[in-house]
C-alpha cells in the first residue's frame, strides 16, 4: 500500500523526532545512514517534507533537520498525505480507476476494510509515539 519513499519519509521523520528531543538537528548523511537509504533520496524525500511543514530545515554550519514540539504531536498521516496524496486511502487494492460498490474488483470489500484500518492507525499514532518506541528500543528502523 505505501511506496518505499513513503516509508522512508516516515522512518527519517520518527529518526528526526527522536535527535530533535535533545535539541539536535541532523543531517541528510547521518539520517540516510541511520534508516539505510540513500543520500539522494533522503534528500529529496526531506525536501519534499520541509515544504510541505512536516519537519524543518535551517542551513548553515550550525543547520540541519529537525522537528518543533508541534511537529512531534503530528499524526503520521500528514506525512503519508504529503508523500503520496489523500488518494491512497480511496483508491483500489487491483488499481482499477472505476472500483466501487457497484463495481467492485476482486478484493475491493477485504480491502476497503484493511484501507481505513490503516489510515485509522495512521490518524491516531502521533511522531512521538512512534520515537518513543525506538528510543525505547522496542521498534527498530533499520533490519
Amino acid at each position: 500500500m505505501l511506496s518505499l519513499t513513503c516509508k522512508m519519509a516516515i522512518k527519517a521523520v520518527i529518526y528526526l523526532s527522536s535527535k530533535s528531543e535533545n535539541g539536535e538537528k541532523s543531517n541528510i548523511k547521518d539520517i540516510s545512514d541511520r534508516i539505510n537509504a540513500s543520500e539522494h533520496t533522503v534528500g529529496k524525500i526531506l525536501q519534499q517534507l520541509a515544504r510541505k511543514k512536516i519537519i524543518n530545515s535551517l542551513k548553515g554550519p550550525t543547520g540541519g533537520f529537525y522537528l518543533d514540539e508541534e511537529q512531534q504531536e503530528q499524526a503520521i498521516i500528514h506525512i503519508v498525505e504529503a508523500i503520496e496524496g489523500d488518494h491512497i486511502f480511496k483508491e483500489c487494492g487491483l488499481g482499477l480507476r472505476k472500483c466501487s460498490a457497484a463495481h467492485p474488483c476482486p478484493i475491493h470489500d477485504e480491502y476497503k476494510i484493511a484501507r481505513e484500518l490503516i489510515e485509522k492507525m495512521f490518524s491516531e499514532q502521533k511522531v512521538r509515539d512512534l520515537c518513543q518506541s525506538v528510543t525505547k528500543g522496542l521498534a527498530y528502523l533499520i533490519d
